[in-house]
C-alpha cells in the first residue's frame, strides 16, 4: 500500500500531490472528481454524495493497516490535542475545587466553568474563519497556535496562584480565550492535511491524544492539588507548551508550511451568509450540531462536578477520588483508541448509537443509589460511552464538509460545543442545589448524572436523523 501523499509529513524526495491554487481550486462537496488510475474510491468521492461511513467502501478502507510512516504522522498531528486536552481538563475539573475556597454556590461555580462555552460559541468561528484567510510565512493556522499557547500557559499559572474569586474568574476567562484562539485553527489542519481514507484512524489518534491528556489531568491533578494549589496548573502549562512546541517543530521540519485552500477573504457579513447557506443546504449538519451540543453538555457536566460528587457526595478524599478517576480514564482511553477503527468498519453512526445507549442508561444507576458495587458495575458502560463520544463526533462531521472553508465549519462545530459546555455546568449546578433535599445522601451532587444522562439519551434523536439521511443518500 503506497503512502498517502496528503499526510502531514512526506519522506524527502517523495513526490507530493500539488495543492490547489486560485486557478485550480479544490472541488466543493458534490463536484465531480476525475478518477485517478481508474480508482473506484476516487470515483465514489467525486459523486454527488459521499459514501456513508458504514458502507461497503468505508469498510474496505477502514480494514487496511496503517504504515509506520502514517502512524508517526498521525502521532505528531495529535500532540497539541494531548497538551490542550490536559490543560482544559485541569481547568474544568479542578477550578471548581479551587473556587470552593471562595464560594459555596454550585450555580456560581457552574457559571465560572460555563464561561468556556460562552467563549466556544464565538471565538472558534472568528479564529477558524480568520485562519482560512490569513497568509503568513507560517501559513494560516500555525500563528494562532503559537500566539494562544503562551497566553493560556500564563493564565493557568494565574489560576493556581489565585487568592480571591476575582483572580480565579479573570484567569479562567483569559485561559478560555487563548485556548480557543489556538485550538480551532489547529483543528482545521486535519481536513487540510489528511485524506478521507484514513480519517477514522486520524480521529482515533486525536482521541488517543485527548484521552491521554484528559486521563493524566484527571488522575494526576488531584494528587498535585493535594500537594499545592498551583501544582496541577503549572504542570499542565508546561506540558501544553511542550506538546505544541514539539508539534510545530516536527511539522515544519518534516513537511514545511502546511498548505490550505486559497480563496478570497470573506467579510464578517459574507461569512455569516456562508454559515447560513451551509446550515440551510445541509440538514445533516444542523442535526449534527444539535446532537453535538447534547454530548458536550454531558461531558462538561461530568468534568465540572465529578470530583465534588466523589469528595462531597460520596465522602472520598481528593487523593482517592483522583485514583478512582484515573482508573476510569484508562477505560475511556481504550474506548477512544478503538472507536475510530470500529467506526470505519461498522459505521460511525452505528457505533455512536450503541455507545450512547450504554452511556445514557448507565448513568441512571448513580442517580438512584450510592452502593459502591452497583456504581462499579455500570462504570465501564459510562467510561466506554464517554470515550467513544470523545473520539467519533468530528469523524461524523468531516464527510459533511465542503471542499473549502474548513475553518468556518469547524467554528460551527465548536459553537455547538460551546452551547453544551455552557449549559452543562449551569444546569448541573442548579440541579445540585435544587435536589439537595431529594438527593440528600450525596448533598444533591448525584443530580449531575441525571442531567448528563438526559442529554445523552436526547441526542439519539438527531443522530438517528443523520443516519437515516446518509442511508438514503
Amino acid at each position: 500500500m503506497p503512502e498517502n501523499p496528503t499526510l502531514p509529513t512526506v519522506p524527502r524526495g517523495e513526490q507530493r500531490r500539488p495543492h490547489p491554487t486560485k486557478d485550480q481550486p479544490r472541488e466543493h462537496a458534490g463536484s465531480q472528481r476525475e478518477p485517478q488510475g481508474g480508482s473506484q474510491r476516487e470515483h465514489a468521492r467525486g459523486s454527488q454524495h459521499r459514501q456513508p461511513r458504514g458502507s461497503q467502501t468505508g469498510q474496505q478502507e477502514g480494514s487496511r493497516a496503517l504504515t509506520a510512516f502514517e502512524k508517526r504522522s498521525l502521532a505528531v498531528l495529535a500532540l497539541p490535542t494531548l497538551g490542550l486536552a490536559l490543560a482544559i481538563t485541569v481547568v474544568s475539573t479542578y477550578v471548581p475545587v479551587v473556587a470552593r475556597h471562595f464560594v459555596s454556590s454550585t450555580v456560581v461555580i457552574g457559571l465560572i466553568v460555563g464561561a468556556e462555552g460562552i467563549a466556544a460559541m464565538f471565538l472558534p468561528i472568528i479564529a477558524g474563519t480568520w485562519s482560512d484567510q490569513l497568509r503568513t510565512r507560517l501559513g494560516g493556522r500555525l500563528p494562532f497556535l503559537l500566539a494562544g499557547a503562551p497566553v493560556a500557559a500564563l493564565a493557568l499559572v494565574g489560576i493556581g496562584l489565585a487568592t480571591s474569586l476575582t483572580i480565579v474568574v479573570v484567569a479562567v476567562l483569559v485561559f478560555f480565550i487563548a485556548y480557543f484562539i489556538a485550538y480551532e485553527p489547529y483543528r482545521a489542519l486535519y481536513p487540510d492535511l489528511l485524506d478521507d481514507t484514513i480519517e477514522g484512524w486520524a480521529q482515533s489518534a486525536q482521541a488517543v491524544g485527548r484521552g491521554v491528556g484528559t486521563g493524566l489531568a484527571l488522575a494526576g491533578g488531584g494528587v498535585l492539588l493535594a500537594a499545592a494549589q498551583v501544582a496541577p496548573f503549572a504542570v499542565a502549562a508546561l506540558i501544553m507548551v511542550g506538546c505544541i512546541t514539539a508539534f510545530v517543530a516536527l511539522l515544519l521540519r518534516r513537511r514545511g508550511i502546511p498548505k490550505q485552500d486559497t480563496h478570497a477573504p470573506l467579510r464578517v457579513r459574507e461569512a455569516a451568509a456562508e454559515i447560513r447557506r451551509l446550515l440551510a443546504q445541509r440538514p445533516s449538519v444542523r442535526a449534527f450540531l444539535v446532537a453535538n451540543a447534547c454530548w458536550e453538555l454531558a461531558l462538561a457536566a461530568i468534568k465540572t462536578f465529578v470530583v465534588l460528587w466523589l469528595t462531597i457526595g460520596l465522602h472520598h478524599s481528593v487523593s482517592l477520588a483522583s485514583g478512582i478517576i484515573g482508573a476510569v480514564a484508562v477505560l475511556i482511553l481504550a474506548a477512544a483508541a478503538t472507536s475510530g477503527k470500529l467506526g470505519d468498519r461498522f459505521g460511525a453512526h452505528r457505533v455512536m448509537q450503541v455507545a450512547l445507549w450504554m452511556w445514557g442508561l448507565g448513568m441512571i444507576v448513580p442517580v438512584v443509589t450510592t452502593n459502591p458495587a452497583a456504581i462499579a458495575a455500570v462504570t465501564p458502560l459510562i467510561a466506554i460511552g464517554g470515550g467513544v463520544t470523545m473520539a467519533l463526533p468530528y469523524a461524523l462531521l468531516i464527510p459533511m464538509m465542503p471542499g473549502e472553508g474548513h475553518g468556518t465549519l469547524t467554528g460551527l462545530y465548536s459553537f455547538s460545543r460551546g452551547v453544551g459546555i455552557t449549559l452543562g455546568p449551569l444546569l448541573t449546578g442548579a440541579a445540585v442545589q435544587l435536589s439537595s433535599g431529594l438527593l440528600s445522601s450525596t448533598h444533591g451532587y448525584a443530580a449531575l448524572w441525571l442531567v448528563a444522562g438526559a442529554a445523552i439519551l436526547a441526542s439519539l434523536l438527531p443522530l438517528g436523523r443523520i443516519a437515516r439521511r446518509d442511508a438514503g443518500a
